[in-house]
């Protein structure tokens, strides 16, 4: 019988996140809060381990601060099992450089690799709201004997334009073409309305993706980037397998949300991603106990519901309402709240997300709208209610007309 395979988890959280802006101006990408409690980065970690692997590496770089906390206070593994989660700056081994792209990180981070000696490399991005059982990635990638495997997930075909296209080979399990953003993308054979679209993930032999990025390394045209350079390297070679997420089955899962991803890297899609949440039957269940997603453990008191000082009676609907918070006379609905926001009588939370520690006064309005940490409505304010009063304010209004206020900000009446 032979002995199982080594595998080393690595996670790309340095990403800056650009059009996330401004929830990204004071953090990583990885680092913004999602769904009440978690961050970005707890859905990478929480799949990772809950696939079984027990030694993973975070590479951070742009305002890292915040994400390498949060890893260290919250994501602690026991050492006597030669287990971990750590994150891993970016170190300058290779020169007075930060990280020119995904693939340049990992180059520069070879030591890793080098000090854990795995069979098995899985490398995957840090931003992507999802389940998914690596393990079952793992044992397809061996049974294939390619070099490295590209996890895809169904999209439809009119969506192409969006995404890395896998053009696969049923056949031999083979990719014929990685193609970056397609406008002109074939459906697939079994299904000509969709297309395999990157996932962002991937399995590698070691030996294999330590070859390559040095490669990559020397190669003064290339972007340094693992699905830009990496993959199509691969690619070439006949060496890329693919992996369909419609194979994946993650415990507790339903057919609703089984193969649920959403790369949530503009304002408009992170809003969205909160929307899924909060139907009675939602398309992504936060509360599958079969496959948590972990986090933080927020030590504040539950969340409360009361009357406000002229009684004033409030409501809670198709909502989530994080520990810690105090709704007093509010109306809330078709929205996500942070740990720790207090809102005050007569106010309307409406279609809305918001993190930790918001103040909403009492008789302000919140619709359509994302508040990031510790900003405060005066009595009567609103926001995203008058897209242009929004816009003079200096907020950031999407074409889809959300509103965006930055971290700390006061809004008057």
């Amino acid at each position: 019988m032979s002995a199982p395979k080594k595998i080393f988890g690595i996670i790309l959280a340095g990403g800056e996140g650009k059009r996330l802006m401004p929830l990204t101006a004071d953090r990583a990408k990885p680092a913004v809060p999602f769904g009440g409690q978690y961050r970005l980065i707890d859905f990478a970690i929480s799949n990772l381990i809950n696939s079984g692997l027990r030694q993973v590496v975070v590479l951070t770089q742009y305002k890292s601060h915040s994400l390498d906390r949060h890893i260290s206070q919250n994501w602690r593994m026991s050492s006597l099992l030669d287990s971990y989660v750590t994150s891993v700056p970016a170190q300058q081994r290779l020169g007075k450089r930060w990280f020119s792209g995904s693939a340049d990180a990992i180059l520069q981070s070879l030591n890793l690799i080098n000090d854990e000696r795995p069979d098995i490399v899985v490398v995957i991005g840090a931003d992507h709201v999802y389940r998914m059982d690596f393990q079952q990635m793992v044992d397809a990638h061996i049974a294939s004997g390619a070099a490295a495997t590209v996890a895809g997930i169904r999209q439809p075909l009119a969506l192409a334009s969006q995404f890395g296209v896998i053009d696969a080979d049923a056949e031999t399990g083979r990719i014929r073409q990685f193609l970056e953003k397609p406008t002109d993308a074939a459906g697939l054979a079994d299904s000509p309305n969709e297309v395999l679209a990157s996932m962002g993930n991937y399995v590698f032999d070691a030996d294999a993706l330590v070859s390559a990025v040095e490669a990559d390394g020397e190669l003064a045209t290339s972007g340094h980037d693992m699905g830009g350079d990496i993959v199509p390297y691969f690619v070439s070679r006949g060496e890329a397998g693919y992996y369909d997420m419609k194979q994946n089955e993650v415990p507790g899962s339903s057919p609703r949300d089984r193969a649920y991803w959403r790369d949530v890297g503009t304002i408009d899609s992170f809003f969205d991603a909160h929307m899924d949440l909060i139907s009675t039957l939602p398309v992504f269940n936060l509360y599958n106990t079969a496959w948590p997603i972990r986090t933080q453990s927020v030590n504040a008191p539950p969340a409360k519901f009361v009357r406000d000082a002229v009684g004033r009676i409030g409501n809670a609907i198709d909502s989530i309402v994080s520990q810690g918070s105090v709704l007093s006379g509010t109306h809330l609905e078709r929205s996500v709240v942070g740990p720790g926001t207090l809102a005050s009588g007569g106010s309307t939370i409406t279609d809305s997300v918001l993190f930790d520690h918001v103040h909403v006064g009492q008789g302000a309005r919140v619709h359509r709208a994302v508040l990031d940490k510790n900003v405060v409505l005066e009595d009567g304010a609103t926001v995203g209610v008058d897209r242009e009063r929004d816009i003079d304010r200096g907020f950031t209004v999407t074409e889809s007309g959300l509103t965006v206020v930055g971290k700390g900000l006061r809004v008057a009446r």
